[in-house]
């Protein structure tokens, strides 16, 4: 009987092996928009194996946030920034980045200064990703009030340790040319250090009265600037990149700009932000329209994930994709 019993085990632990061999693992995918709601100029921080993304200001909200675990699924946590700095007015909160430094986590962000009227540059702390973040400061960070303000800052670290913050003065608000602006950050990220630099003007067509949202990214050794150009508002947004010699330039745009654009499924694809898995993928988020509701404020700008592949060390990305993809590793 016992003998009887262990063959028959046996036999059904051998069928249930060969009918899971013979069942191929179907990949785990999803499909683009990743959030459905508005969540426009993206910024991410990977912290304890969860994805923080922040964006633009909502009616409630100054600064949203969202969480992962995967890049795909996202659930609202909260506002980062529950109060502006004293120099600035509630609304007009835009295109917060996040990145750890001085023992907890700097969030740079974009507001109305009351003093200037202009859309300024402030930076808060907290010692979670989650915030509460908190701006002590009495005045901005950054206030070009003379060249139209100053937003869409972008802190990068380079593997040598030094800090450096990214950003675009707000020239099309007065009818003035826009420039990407460079400048090294003092060890704790709270000041400017250096004369601040020049490394890209709106002088392409595709670009058009604007260039802005700058992000610095080192790959495979290379450096290389993204951002985005023209109307935000209209389907001919997009994404561009520069190849930078060094964290402050000289950098030059690529020849083949601009390598995201309009799609049937996505409009004004743009506001980008590239991360790096835990498994060594690159991929981007970033902001689109539906495009039967261009400048809408719902659906207003979805959130979107698409893959960066490295051919000959130029960035190429794979979409707007609207068909099911594999989930990052």
């Amino acid at each position: 009987m016992k003998i009887g019993v262990a063959l028959a085990s046996l036999l059904l632990l051998a069928g249930c092996t060969a009918a899971d061999e013979s069942e191929p693992a179907v990949p785990k995918t999803f499909t683009n928009p990743v959030f459905l709601e508005n969540f426009p100029d993206p910024g991410a921080v990977l912290a304890d194996g969860i994805w923080y993304a922040y964006g633009t200001n909502n009616t409630t909200q100054n600064v949203p946030i969202l969480t992962s675990p995967d890049l795909v699924t996202w659930t609202p946590a909260g506002d980062a920034l529950p109060e502006v700095g004293k120099w600035a007015e509630r609304g007009n909160t835009w295109a917060p980045e996040v990145i750890a430094g001085d023992g907890g986590y700097l969030l740079y962000y974009t507001a109305r200064s009351t003093a200037a009227g202009r859309q300024c540059i402030g930076v808060a702390y907290a010692k979670s990703p989650a915030g509460p973040f908190v701006d002590d400061r009495a005045e901005p960070l950054i206030c070009q009030g003379d060249e139209g303000g100053s937003i869409d800052a972008s802190p990068y670290r380079d593997p040598d340790g030094g800090l450096y913050l990214y950003w675009k003065n707000d020239g099309n608000a007065i009818g003035r040319p826009t420039h990407l602006y460079g400048s090294r950050l003092a060890a704790d990220g709270r000041s400017l250090t250096g004369k601040a630099v020049v490394l890209l003007t709106n002088d392409a067509p595709w670009e058009n009265h604007v260039i802005e949202a700058p992000q610095m990214v080192r790959h495979d050794g290379k450096l290389v600037l993204f951002y985005s150009a023209n109307a935000f508002d209209r389907d001919v947004y997009a994404m561009g990149y520069a190849e930078c010699d060094g964290p402050l330039g000289p950098c030059r745009k690529a020849a083949e700009n601009p390598i995201l654009r309009s799609t049937p499924a996505a409009a004004g694809p743009g506001h980008s932000f590239l991360v790096t898995t835990p498994g060594g993928e690159t991929w981007l988020l970033y902001h689109a329209w539906p495009p039967d509701a261009i400048g809408s404020v719902a659906p207003g700008r979805q959130l979107w994930l698409d893959r960066v592949d490295w051919p000959g060390g130029r960035p190429v990305v794979k979409g707007p994709t609207a068909d099911p993809q594999p989930v990052p590793r």
